[in-house]
């Protein structure tokens, strides 16, 4: 009992540590900008273009769930599209509205041992790389956009070459780790990248259709290059949903370049909504999650 009051008392000053710095950073932010100019730039967010925002975003969501059920059929695990997709709009529920409890990704692979018996150590390899993959496409878009970018041009000369020379090697590295580290999930490598890519091209272009909304016409590969930068700054356990660190990211990047921060802090928040609205589909499919699954294990399981 001892243990176990032990282990909550962890998750808790966790949670509470993580509410802390999520506020600290919010309150930093909005100390820091103009509250009118946030204000009367939320109010007037095209309301079009937020939902094709919503739309792309989905999209991605929908594409990273086709990745993540591609690493499971490398372990020979079989989920129907449709079971899988429900699955991960669930853990999605959980990584954003009950963060202090065993997550979405830890959610998922419980759950798949639970009743699929397939083994928790190439459950947790499969849901890390689906992870990892999507890190990968991140840092080789941000490598780009950041070479043709204004902050190339702060840093100097330097970064024209070093940043394309980094995203040609984000996938070449990419291989290698996964094949002495992950070698069963070789055989998927190139499949699982080309997705990565084209999850993050939606993200992107979602990112875009938020900066429509806000008739943002300029400086659009600094938004962009920001937007990756906070999505793998948001990736770290410090604050709920990475709320917080994506504000800070926004501030002090368009501060660097002379760009007014309000706006950039309103697109951070309107795309918090969009992923907060589209996680709480999840609570609505918790109850789809186990649907008479000992009928299914014969065809969703190898």
């Amino acid at each position: 009992m001892s243990d176990i009051r032990a282990t909550r008392m962890k998750k808790t000053l966790k949670l509470l540590l993580k509410l802390l710095l999520t506020f600290a950073a919010l309150w930093f932010v909005l100390h820091k900008i103009d509250i009118d100019r946030l204000k009367a730039s939320l109010q007037a967010a095209d309301p079009l273009w937020l939902f094709w925002a919503f739309v792309l975003f989905n999209l991605s969501k929908i594409a990273s769930a086709l990745r993540l059920n591609i690493y499971f059929r490398a372990i020979g695990l079989r989920l129907e599209e449709g079971y899988n997709l429900i699955l991960y709009y669930v853990g999605m529920f959980y990584n954003l509205f009950l963060p202090g409890g065993i997550g979405g990704d830890g959610y998922k692979i419980y759950l798949l041992n639970r009743h699929f018996k397939h083994g928790v150590k190439p459950l947790f390899q499969a849901v890390l790389l689906d992870r990892l993959s999507g890190l990968a496409a991140l840092a080789f878009y941000a490598a780009l956009l950041f070479a043709i970018s204004d902050y190339a041009r702060l840093l100097g000369g330097w970064t024209l070459w070093t940043s394309p020379l980094l995203a040609s090697l984000v996938f070449p590295v990419a291989y290698y780790a996964t094949k002495y580290l992950f070698a069963p999930f070789l055989q998927v490598f190139k499949t699982t990248m080309i997705w990565g890519l084209f999850v993050q091209m939606l993200q992107l272009l979602s990112a875009w259709a938020i900066l429509g909304s806000l008739s943002i016409d300029h400086a659009l590969f600094e938004y962009l290059t920001l937007f990756l930068v906070s999505s793998v700054v948001a990736v770290l356990p410090l604050t709920i949903g990475g709320v917080g660190v994506r504000e800070l990211t926004f501030l002090y990047g368009l501060q660097i370049i002379g760009e007014e921060p309000s706006l950039g802090v309103t697109f951070s928040f309107l795309f918090f909504m969009i992923t907060a609205l589209s996680s709480l589909f999840g609570l609505f499919l918790l109850n789809r999650v186990t649907p008479n699954i000992a009928q299914k294990r014969s065809t969703i399981h190898e």
